[in-house]
């Protein structure tokens, strides 16, 4: 996750790690019921499908035509909310938190068609969200997405 200002050093480096590792990239992005099932399974969590959390995923998926263009034809957005719980794994992602996030409680919202994602309250969970999910063809062209999924697989030793 992007928790720090853009620098031009910065945006050198994102297209360093792109000429370095693109070409032994492959498609691999994984749906937004993918990511769901995966957060289910491995930490504790509880739908939390307020009207915030919805509007927030229909806002970025609408609003961004990159987010937008990966919107099957003929299909509405289907955002869907968690709370993440401050026990068994999850507590570990809360004793992790950012001090920007520090004592707030972990969510996560999913758009189910494209594979949107957000997560508020723990830049570790984005990242591992983010590696898991993969890029596609087109998230392929883009050296910051592929500097981030590079860094993102990196944290986690993969």
């Amino acid at each position: 996750m992007l928790m720090q200002e853009i620098t031009a050093e910065l945006i050198e480096s994102w297209k360093a790690t792109y000429m370095e590792n693109r070409p032994n990239l492959k498609a691999n992005r994984k749906s937004g019921l993918e990511i769901v099932e995966y957060l289910k399974q491995k930490y504790p969590v509880q739908e939390e499908n307020s009207e915030a959390i919805k509007k927030v995923l229909l806002f970025n998926v609408m609003q961004n035509e990159c987010h937008r263009d990966k919107l099957p034809e003929g299909k509405e957005p289907v955002p869907v909310g968690f709370i993440l719980e401050n026990e068994g794994k999850g507590k570990l992602l809360y004793e992790k938190q950012d001090d920007v996030f520090n004592g707030k409680q972990i969510v996560i919202g999913v758009e189910v068609e494209t594979g949107f994602f957000f997560v508020e309250g723990s830049s570790l969970l984005w990242d591992e969200l983010f590696a898991f999910r993969g890029l596609d063809e087109e998230d392929l062209d883009n050296f910051y997405l592929v500097a981030e999924y590079i860094a993102c697989l990196e944290k986690f030793g993969q």
